[in-house]
């Protein structure tokens, strides 16, 4: 008597992505709740208010090999659509308009970034940074 023996052999495809270790640790580029200060040069104090911003991480690469005169731009977490809001600031002096504006991200995407609405800086100032809590030596 023969034994007969089927084997089954399934094809799934493999992909294999290597990340950094860290990348996994990073949150995504997503609307967070913020408390950002209000200031104006005049009024003697800020003012905290919560609004939405862009945070988070964005794949980012760097050529190997440099092509001289190709730019290269990394993204950056930013806006996709946002508003602008008012707040008057209370205790300006007479003579200084209280009225500052505000962004309100609406949604963020991973992108260029965008000078004008946005700061691109390696390190900047934390979003609740006051100008006026810095003492002023004369």
């Amino acid at each position: 008597a023969s034994v007969s023996k089927k084997v089954l052999k399934i094809n799934f495809p493999l992909k294999i992505i290597f990340l950094p270790a860290s990348a996994f640790q990073l949150p995504p580029c997503q609307l967070i709740n913020q408390t950002v200060s209000l200031e104006k040069e005049g009024c003697p104090s800020c003012h905290p208010v919560e609004t939405t911003i862009c945070s988070g991480h964005c794949i980012t690469k760097d050529p190997v090999i440099k092509i001289p005169f190709s730019n290269v731009y990394q993204h950056v977490c930013t806006y996709r659509d946002l508003y602008y809001k008012t707040f008057e600031l209370p205790d300006c002096p007479p003579g200084v308009d209280p009225i500052v504006t505000y962004p309100v991200a609406l949604n963020c995407h991973c992108g260029r970034c965008a000078m004008d609405t946005s700061d691109c800086t390696f390190e900047s100032l934390q979003p609740d940074f006051c100008m006026n809590d810095i003492p002023f030596y004369y």
